[in-house]
């Protein structure tokens, strides 16, 4: 049995990571470093897998995210509602 998928993507905020991370001249092996610092290990092909909706994303990975980008929770769902059938 497989991951279950949304639209073929197995989470909701790659566009938004890519967009922030990208705004914030920030690479992928950055990214990894910064998630280190704060107890989150990534890799660049998670990284990479994440913001092409190819990888789920954690909940916790979510909010370390949020604090390695500086930006809030409501920001990384900005926009999302559109992947849904509302």
């Amino acid at each position: 049995m497989g991951a279950r998928k949304l639209n073929n993507k197995l989470n909701i905020l790659s566009k938004n990571l890519k967009k922030y991370r990208l705004a914030r001249g920030l690479s992928q092996p950055e990214i990894c470093r910064k998630l280190a610092l704060i107890g989150v290990t990534m890799y660049n092909a998670d990284i990479y897998e994440i913001e092409y909706g190819l990888r789920t994303i954690k909940d916790y990975e979510v909010y370390a995210f949020s604090k390695v980008l500086n930006v809030t929770l409501d920001e990384l769902y900005n926009g999302v509602d559109k992947e849904f059938n509302l």
